[in-house]
């Protein structure tokens, strides 16, 4: 019976407290509890052990994901009609340069008309400081409004597919990859993960995958060491959830500004490149007024101090360094590989040349992550779903 397929995910969810999910949104990950974290996990899970089973897990019958992206994308793009795809839904993306919007159509305005049958809004807005998460809550609250006022139907969902102060749908399917390469959530406390930042010939790379990691991976019990190059700090708030989210755990937040440090014994290891805080929100304040000159400067001046620290590299010596000589190599990808996409970057050739089957595993996570959170969001009884899709046995392929 296709009970058992699932048994072992839905038993997790009767034991878990998430009703405060349903009808909402995603944004950060510290905003939802320890609990909700793991209903994600869970549903994730199950989602991918029906379509393993070729079961269909469709519980729209018809509907609307909406994809804004004002950031290119591949992985989270494609990860988010995927999910959309496997529950049901059809995907538009909009594109605002064939949109009113620069026509004066405000965000209340695109929000509902975007809306009238769309079940999910996933939205991309990482390249500015204080705006991207904002941007999202205010299209949350109009759709919210539109729904109270009568305009819509239904009320959309939000998820967050990458903002200036997280990227959620990546660091919760690079956390659910680091759970099963251990072998569960048991397996994890006290073990460590280096997130450091990593050299890139490139200017003004997000914050939010490292503030993401350790806004997340500190509520697991982990020793999460965060380095880089002086200059180059992440938000102060995030480094304040970090801390406390590693109190409570029960596991370590270490900051220092040693890639060499963060690697010694660590289990884990994610070298990524990001541009400073501080010139991120400078940048902000330059396209805010439309300094076009000032904007290059500012390029001119973080490209020359990225180049200042060229040994920000994983390499061979450094993951001798780990604990086992074995640790698991993490990156959202594309990463910049010495030797390969470029002259010198975050990861020589050797070393990411021994991980591509991880790697695509661990982005595999992240359709069946978007898709949790929409399921959680949208159901108000998973339990009772899950076992009717799995009495159901529905194919979804015919073959």
């Amino acid at each position: 019976m296709a009970f058992a397929l699932i048994d072992q995910f839905t038993s997790k969810l009767d034991q878990l407290n998430f009703k405060g999910m349903f009808g909402g949104d995603f944004l950060l990950t510290w905003e939802k509890s320890f609990d909700e974290i793991l209903a994600v996990f869970a549903v994730a899970d199950a989602l991918r052990r029906l379509r393993e089973n070729n079961i269909s897990s469709r519980i729209f019958d018809s509907g609307l994901g909406v994809s804004i992206f004002r950031d290119n994308s591949t992985r989270t793009r494609f990860s988010f009609a995927s999910a959309c795809n496997l529950l049901g839904l059809a995907v538009q993306d909009l594109d605002e340069g064939k949109s009113q919007i620069a026509h004066g159509e405000t965000v209340r305005e695109t929000a509902n008309m975007i809306s009238f049958m769309a079940d999910v809004i996933g939205i991309r807005d990482d390249m500015y400081i204080r705006k991207g998460n904002a941007y999202m809550r205010d299209v949350a609250r109009a759709v919210k409004e539109g729904f109270k006022d009568g305009n819509l139907e239904q009320c959309p969902t939000l998820v967050n597919l990458q903002c200036d102060i997280d990227h959620p749908t990546q660091t919760m399917a690079d956390m659910n990859h680091i759970i099963h390469h251990f072998g569960g959530i048991d397996k994890l406390k006290g073990k460590k993960i280096a997130m450091t930042w990593a050299y890139s010939p490139s200017y003004g790379k997000p914050l939010s995958v490292p503030q993401g990691v350790i806004g997340l991976m500190t509520r697991f019990g982990l020793e999460v060491h965060l380095a880089h190059p002086e200059g180059y700090e992440v938000m102060d708030e995030v480094l304040d959830v970090a801390k406390k989210n590693a109190a409570e755990s029960g596991g370590k937040f270490i900051k220092s500004n040693s890639m060499k440090e963060a690697f010694a014994d660590a289990d884990i290891v994610y070298p990524k490149s990001w541009a400073p805080f501080a010139a991120m929100e400078k940048r902000t304040g330059l396209y805010a007024v439309g300094d076009s000159g000032g904007i290059k400067e500012l390029e001119k001046e973080l490209l020359t101090q990225n180049a200042a620290h060229k040994d920000w590299e994983c390499n061979d010596g450094l993951m001798k360094s780990t604990r086992g000589e074995n640790a698991l190599y993490l990156h959202c990808l594309p990463a910049d590989i010495s030797g390969l996409s470029c002259e010198r970057g975050e990861v020589s050739a050797q070393v990411f040349d021994r991980f591509p089957v991880p790697l695509y595993k661990q982005a595999s996570h992240k359709p069946y992550i978007i898709a949790a959170m929409i399921f959680l969001a949208k159901v108000k009884n998973p339990v009772e779903t899950f076992n009717k899709l799995a009495q159901g046995e529905k194919p979804r392929f015919f073959s």
